[in-house]
């Protein structure tokens, strides 16, 4: 998933001046790891160790490349100016060679494990751990004749689930975005915590939340070549593969929850929303079975957005938004989020969807995250505010 810096260029070949015990490990760094360090500021240093290395650059995703400055010791540090706060994917080019950082845990995102350092954001409590009852997320396999293989899940359950033995919840599948998997949404975007913490301020129904694969090749079919770009080729790749996965969860995936969980099973007390791809693949799914799902939300992504045009709300979405009225009666929710530092081409697109809905009469909530771009604090913002709408009577959303 591509990682766009929001705030000032990080600051090359200098140094910012230090007060000792300014900077303090990362939140995100490995057991025992000094760096990286950051200041209450947001500032970040970051240090690599490579004596024989000519050249060493540190590269924030889709930011700059900025020179590190060699030490005696051999290693290679730099200060960089405030960072926006959130989850910051990076790696080192050590002599044209990119390079993780030792020191940091790994992250899944564009199609590879990379460095990622957490910058605070003041006063924000709603994704971190608390002392409030915590959910369990555990790991799952589901075998899918859709795909011809075993496929792999993770399952937040709600803090009062082993103990009511009887109740039932209902359940949202929580999609990621492409370049990254299913973990994405516990270690990158702390879900589980999210929802921890509104639970805990009943702010939110305790529910099941589903987050699987999104990546899916149909059995006996070779796997599409999915990597982004315009071509037909490319298209007809990303359809097979959302097409497949469509299939998947509803056909395997759904039926496998609800019959090894205590779901509500009825389309009422099931929604699903996802991220950037994820939020496309939900658009597409919910409303090809509304027989399904009640709750639809679109996280800097939504159907249709590929389509650099106004959407016809009497003919897309094979017309499902033609009668607003019955639409509102299907469906309880319907949500899009979106960053307002996001690419102009994406935030146009989703508010030209949000302006297309309003017109149309299709009731549904749009927000936008102030300030964040197309990255994972826009999406546990969206998340905080979409799961708190869920499964509550239609006046309170």
């Amino acid at each position: 998933m591509k990682r766009i810096l929001l705030v000032a260029m990080l600051t090359a070949g200098v140094c910012f001046a230090q007060q000792p015990g300014e900077f303090k490990p990362a939140e995100t760094n490995v057991w025992g790891a000094e760096y990286p360090r950051v200041d209450p500021a947001g500032r970040a240093q970051l240090r690599i160790k490579a004596p024989d290395a000519l050249k060493v650059k540190l590269n924030f995703w889709s930011g700059p490349k900025v020179d590190m400055e060699k030490q005696a010791d051999g290693s290679w540090t730099v200060t960089t100016a405030p960072l926006v706060p959130g989850l910051h994917y990076y790696v080192f080019n050590i002599d044209g060679a990119d390079v993780s950082d030792p020191g940091s845990r790994a992250y899944f995102g564009g199609n590879r494990y990379a460095s990622a350092i957490e910058i605070p954001e003041p006063g924000s409590t709603y994704y971190s751990i608390q002392d409030v009852p915590q959910g369990q997320v555990r790991e799952v396999w589901y075998e899918s004749k859709v795909t011809g293989s075993w496929r792999h899940a993770l399952v937040y359950l709600p803090p009062d689930y082993e103990a009511n033995t009887k109740t039932r919840y209902p359940v949202l599948y929580l999609q990621h975005g492409g370049g990254e998997d299913e973990t994405g949404w516990i270690r990158q975007g702390r879900a589980n915590f999210i929802l921890d913490n509104l639970i805990a301020a009943k702010r939110a129904k305790p529910m099941i939340v589903v987050m699987a694969y999104g990546y899916a090749q149909r059995a006996g079919q070779p796997l599409p070549n999915v990597t982004p770009g315009v071509s037909a080729e490319a298209a007809r790749a990303r359809e097979q593969m959302a097409k497949t996965f469509e299939d998947d969860v509803t056909q395997a995936l759904i039926p496998f929850v609800d019959r090894t969980y205590r779901t509500l099973s009825d389309r009422e007390h099931r929604a699903m929303a996802g991220l950037s791809m994820g939020g496309f693949q939900t658009f597409q799914i919910t409303l090809n079975h509304l027989d399904l799902f009640s709750h639809i939300g679109g996280f800097s992504g939504a159907g249709g957005l590929l389509e650099d045009r106004k959407p016809d709300l009497k003919t897309d979405y094979n017309g499902v938004f033609a009668d607003p009225a019955a639409f509102a009666k299907k469906v309880r929710l319907l949500y899009l989020g979106v960053g307002t530092a996001e690419p102009e081409r994406l935030l146009t697109r989703i508010r030209g969807l949000h302006s297309a809905l309003k017109e149309g009469g299709i009731e549904h909530v749009y927000w936008e995250s102030p300030g964040t771009d197309h990255e994972w604090q826009t999406w546990r913002r969206n998340l905080q505010d979409f799961a708190g709408r869920l499964f509550r009577p239609r006046s309170s959303n």
